[in-house]
């Protein structure tokens, strides 16, 4: 294999950040009565979307998600009498999508798609959700909420634009914030009488600032935040660049790692070196903050754990003995960096004299 390839591998995923960020793939579960027997259809672009495959308000659905130019749609359907979300989720579990809409959704169905992302997201994919009128309070979710969202001669509420919002999101690259996008063909929305009470409690609105509908604020469903999630992770900004760093890590151990390399400290060192280099190329690219450092290293404190959990006195041992001691097939790091934030908040004063 050669080590060095690993380095290659790290600097053009680093290099192509920001282009593949704005690439992203949504998910659709759409309930249809055409009586078609197909489970599945994958569209590049709405050329590609066959009209009589879909009933008129499915086909809407497919138009508002390319509308935010995602790289790819992949449609689930299932009858229209079938309850449950849950037999469409299972096929989607071994494709890769970035987020995922259940457009026209009842409560029930918003509740099922929550409980599959998080499960997912529990499970170490990176999927996210646009779910309407669910208080989640996870990262992973975006809780859309809005009314009487008036299109040309058609009014729509919050649970049909999940996919609009969707679309949107897969669109946009990692240095764009979702916050004051226009929704240029929204002509009004109903409007909230404290916005400010909705973002704080977790909610993705849509406001009219007199010339165009666009989203107030783009944050996800957290309110609940720890030491290790912190208010950073409120923002859908932040989660993406979280997510897609995650993403190119796994990808390339599991590409490049798994199976082919040993596990010695030298090897583990040559590994932290390529992650190294690549947060390197996301702080010149913006996307991880350069005046704050972006480093992986060896987790000493796993490494003490699992010492442990061998009988061992670990106290005995001194820090480089604690970080080349043998973890067998484990690897355990840790990394911190700052993602960038948009900016977003304007503070301005001004002495008249």
């Amino acid at each position: 294999m050669g080590l060095p390839q690993i380095d290659i591998r790290f600097y053009t995923l680093g290099t192509s950040a920001l282009k593949r960020s704005e690439k992203g793939v949504v998910a659709l579960v759409l309930k249809d009565n055409t009586n078609k027997t197909f489970e599945t259809k994958i569209y590049k672009s709405l050329d590609e979307v066959d009209y009589i495959d879909w009933n008129e308000t499915n086909l809407d659905y497919i138009k508002k998600t390319f509308k935010g130019i995602p790289a790819k749609v992949i449609v689930e359907r299932l009858d229209e009498e079938e309850a449950d979300y849950n037999k469409a989720f299972t096929r989607l579990k071994n494709k890769k999508f970035n987020y995922i809409a259940i457009p026209g959704a009842n409560e029930e169905g918003m509740q099922a798609l929550t409980t599959f992302t998080k499960t997912q997201r529990n499970e170490g994919r990176t999927i996210k959700a646009v779910v309407n009128n669910i208080d989640a309070d996870c990262e992973g979710i975006i809780n859309f909420v809005a009314s009487d969202i008036k299109v040309a001669d058609k009014l729509y509420q919050g649970t049909d634009y999940t996919c609009r919002i969707a679309g949107i999101l897969a669109g946009l690259n990692m240095k764009r914030s979702s916050t004051y996008y226009h929704l240029d063909e929204v002509e009004s929305v109903k409007e909230f009488d404290e916005p400010n009470k909705e973002i704080d409690e977790g909610r993705l609105i849509l406001i009219n600032d007199g010339e165009h509908v666009k989203i107030a604020r783009g944050i996800n469903s957290l309110v609940s935040t720890t030491k290790e999630k912190g208010t950073k992770f409120k923002k859908i900004k932040i989660v993406e660049a979280v997510d897609q760093i995650k993403e190119d890590i796994y990808k390339v151990f599991d590409e490049e790692y798994v199976g082919k390399v040993n596990n010695s400290y030298d090897n583990k060192i040559l590994f932290l070196s390529a992650i190294n280099a690549y947060f390197k190329q996301l702080q010149r690219d913006e996307i991880l903050d350069p005046n704050i450092e972006a480093k992986a290293v060896i987790d000493m404190q796993a490494h003490r754990i699992y010492i442990e959990s061998k009988g061992l006195d670990v106290d005995t041992m001194d820090e480089q003995a604690i970080k080349e001691f043998n973890t067998e097939s484990k690897i355990f790091l840790s990394a911190k960096g700052s993602p960038l934030d948009a900016m977003e908040d304007l503070s301005f004063g001004m002495l008249i004299i």
